[in-house]
């Protein structure tokens, strides 16, 4: 089966459960680009989804990073989302504009470094998925899992074979890297673990728990970061990280 084939089947079993709008199955290796496995957006919706997520904007995703961690299993994004997500740059600039009520992932390690992330979506007028069925979705789970490992478990040379492709264009680029952006802007090591969590939707008090420094040291770090990229708001800080992304 190729992975259209794949993608309907696992799109048909889902239906036989509940309703949703849409669905969209992505594999993660580390901080490489996802591979666009099967989605069942129009020609639209697809550039918004697929094209622009992947030139970036997937870094910021808490899917890509429970991908990465990894966490098997099926969850809702709020689940996964840090504690400013909802109020973050990055979910009022480009999450929003998918029109969504709820995500839910079935996210299956089909490796050692990569995981497919298997998307149902559903829009505001649909509404979030209840209680009973996300209990069937975690029952369909061992089900997914095994189709997902049976029919994608090679995944690591389609991810080589696409890194070298993006190594040969990168050599005629003047970007950098999706994760070198920081560099290219001269910040620390340190600064730019600090901003991609800000701009991942963490707080301060967050942050520091995660990196094992004060509240206060981090929003020194933010102020210097802001004053030394002359910038002012997270606005301006999402734009410059966009503007900056490896294509």
């Amino acid at each position: 089966m190729d992975d259209e084939a794949v993608g309907d089947t696992f799109r048909t079993l889902m239906s036989t459960l509940m309703t949703f709008d849409y669905v969209v199955v992505f594999a993660y290796r580390g901080k490489e680009r996802p591979l666009d496995l099967y989605s069942t957006f129009d020609a639209e919706d697809h550039v918004l989804f697929v094209t622009l997520y992947q030139a970036g904007p997937y870094l910021l995703d808490p899917f890509y990073h429970a991908a990465r961690a990894p966490k098997p299993g099926v969850w809702r994004m709020r689940e996964l989302a840090p504690d400013r997500f909802f109020s973050s740059e990055y979910y009022r600039t480009y999450y929003v504009q998918t029109g969504l009520a709820e995500e839910v992932g079935f996210f299956v390690p089909v490796s050692e470094q990569v995981t497919v992330v298997l998307s149902l979506m559903r829009r505001e007028a649909t509404g979030v998925f209840g209680a009973a069925e996300f209990a069937l979705l975690r029952k369909a789970e061992p089900l997914v899992a095994a189709l997902v490992r049976h029919h994608w478990a090679e995944l690591d040379r389609r991810f080589d074979t696409a890194l070298a492709r993006t190594e040969r264009g990168r050599r005629k680029s003047v970007h950098p890297p999706a994760d070198g952006v920081w560099r290219h802007l001269n910040l620390t090591e340190r600064e730019a673990a600090i901003i991609e969590l800000v701009l991942q939707g963490h707080s301060s008090e967050s942050i520091g728990l995660k990196l094992g420094i004060s509240t206060g040291t981090v929003k020194v770090h933010r102020r210097n970061v802001y004053r030394k990229l002359g910038i002012s708001s997270q606005t301006q800080l999402l734009s410059l990280y966009i503007k900056n992304l490896g294509h």
